[in-house]
């Protein structure tokens, strides 16, 4: 896959990694930016996660991508590759942001992960030109775009003395949001998470409690969804979100009856959460 060359001023997504201190000149990837700034949240944790870990972290960027948010983490073992499979999975859109060259991905045991990634939309981000290699203050330097590119940042699970508190440090300094996940106080892996919530960062047990503070718009979006007094009015609603406005179309896509049908366009319309546009078009309110 190509490999390009973008100077974050000259990109709406990008344009948000100026505020960043030693801000990359030039960014390189390979897959596709998404054309404007979407919300953005990054995920990261320790690379050796307990169970807890794995299933909170996937839950977590999985509802996340479902609603359309875009998820951010470094593709490295550990909580990064399960947030990016995780994003995957539900059909959002992830991106990586790597320690060397965007023509090599590191660490190699991850490398038909990022090819799924950029096979499905995503992309591969450094300020390395390719073939430069990774070196460790090269990791750290990396995590300053991982949060830099984020509107907020996640930590599901990591210990007192981590990188992962490095992207924290970061993401304080940016003025991004930092969200964490509490955890087992005996474990020696949710350690640094206590931590950051005894220090006023904000615990978070779901997807939700984060949309509620960078994209509460998302939530109103997704409610609009739920809004039927059964299943079949639920049904309509998401076929017209989906982009189904014609009337005969919706009856043909839903499989109900007409009967089935006519009856619950009504009790929608009366309700308020559709209207009518003519010509037997259909909209949400």
């Amino acid at each position: 896959m190509k490999i390009k060359s973008v100077s974050p001023l000259k990109h709406k997504y990008l344009q948000i990694v100026d505020t960043i201190a030693s801000k990359p000149e030039r960014l390189y990837f390979r897959g596709i930016l998404p054309e404007s700034r979407v919300p953005t949240v990054a995920i990261v944790g320790s690379r050796k996660p307990t169970a807890y870990g794995r299933e909170v972290s996937y839950k977590l960027s999985y509802d996340l991508a479902k609603y359309g948010v875009v998820i951010v983490s470094g593709l490295a073992l550990g909580i990064d590759a399960i947030v990016h499979r995780a994003a995957l999975d539900a059909g959002g859109t992830t991106i990586a942001v790597l320690a060397n060259g965007v023509d090599k991905i590191r660490p190699a045991t991850n490398n038909s992960l990022g090819e799924d990634m950029l096979a499905h939309g995503g992309a591969i981000i450094s300020e390395y030109e390719p073939g430069i290699e990774g070196r460790a203050y090269q990791f750290l330097a990396r995590n300053r775009i991982v949060s830099g590119l984020s509107d907020a940042v996640i930590v599901t699970e990591a210990a007192i003395r981590s990188g992962t508190m490095s992207t924290v440090a970061s993401a304080l300094e940016q003025g991004r949001e930092v969200f964490v996940v509490p955890g087992n106080i005996t474990s020696p892996l949710s350690a640094g998470c206590n931590a950051l919530i005894k220090q006023g960062a904000q615990p978070i047990t779901c997807a939700e409690d984060v949309l509620e503070i960078i994209a509460p718009e998302l939530l109103q979006s997704q409610q609009s969804l739920t809004l039927g007094d059964n299943p079949i009015e639920t049904m309509i609603i998401k076929l017209i979100k989906s982009g189904i406005r014609n009337g005969d179309e919706l009856l043909k896509t839903s499989g109900l009856s007409v009967s089935e049908f006519s009856q619950a366009l009504t009790l929608l319309e009366i309700a308020g959460s559709i209207r009518a546009l003519g010509g037997n078009q259909w909209t949400l309110r």
